[in-house]
């Protein structure tokens, strides 16, 4: 891992460094992250915008590289009340790697807490950038969709 603090933010260059941040920030939150799992687009690119509403539940990703949109885990059963706001680095720029991680209600493999982890693709910050509690039922069958 290559993570390094700059000021307020952490900055690196690869998944695994959003991994570490993931995971940082969710045992500060009570939330563990224990499963992960990269967006992907069917085109192959890693390289998305990303829009979420935390109110509601949702986000949806958009490839940079074919513009496919793709709701991230159970995000259509709850876009309807959606009011998604895409997201900006603080470089300005708005092309991510998008990393998940989700927490699992003690004794079982289902989600209790959702986690989306960013890198930015023109200065490496890495944050996690939406967070919510999701009942999503198994988190493998979730992450699959994410």
């Amino acid at each position: 891992m290559t993570l390094e603090k700059k000021g307020r933010f952490w900055y690196g260059t690869t998944v695994e460094d959003v991994k570490a941040e993931i995971v940082r920030f969710s045992r500060e939150s009570a939330y563990p992250a224990v499963k992960f799992a990269q967006s992907r687009c069917g085109c192959g690119s890693v390289i998305f915008r990303l829009e979420s509403d935390e109110d509601e539940g949702a986000a949806r990703r958009f490839c940079v590289a074919c513009g496919t949109s793709h709701w991230m885990g159970d995000s259509a059963d709850y876009a309807d009340g959606a009011r998604f706001v895409g997201h900006t680095c603080v470089c300005d720029h708005e092309q991510f790697m998008l990393l998940s991680g989700v927490a699992l209600y003690e004794g079982s493999n289902d989600v209790r807490w959702y986690t989306i982890g960013c890198l930015c693709m023109n200065c490496r910050l890495v944050g996690v950038f939406a967070e919510w509690k999701c009942e999503a039922g198994d988190a493998d069958a979730f992450l699959s969709r994410i």
